[in-house]
């Protein structure tokens, strides 16, 4: 069976054979396509933290801490909020109280 007729058909109704072949068919031509895909996608997930105790957390500090340095508007630039909802881009936030040395 060729290769298009593998992959119309639903894996459910594939042999063992047919599946490992197409898998190692399909992986092998995209190999470099899909390692750089994923490099790149890694660079570009940023981590959060959320709230107050998550930027306390990130800093080690105490909440009250975390919170007179958000207040200060050193951490605007890397803050996300929306109502009550706080989301803290975490290198963001390192990098400006690196800047500013405030911890």
């Amino acid at each position: 069976m060729n290769q298009e007729n593998l992959l119309d058909k639903p894996i459910w109704q594939m042999t063992g054979e047919q599946f490992i072949s197409l898998l190692k068919n399909n992986t092998s031509s995209e190999s470099g396509e899909i390692s750089s895909q994923k490099s790149s996608e890694n660079n570009q997930k940023k981590t959060y933290v959320y709230g107050i105790r998550g930027i306390a957390n990130l800093i080690n500090r105490s909440i009250s801490t975390a919170n007179r340095i958000k207040k200060s508007g050193i951490l605007d630039d890397a803050i996300i909020q929306h109502g009550r909802t706080i989301m803290v881009d975490s290198e963001k936030a390192l990098q400006l109280l690196k800047e500013n040395s405030e911890i």
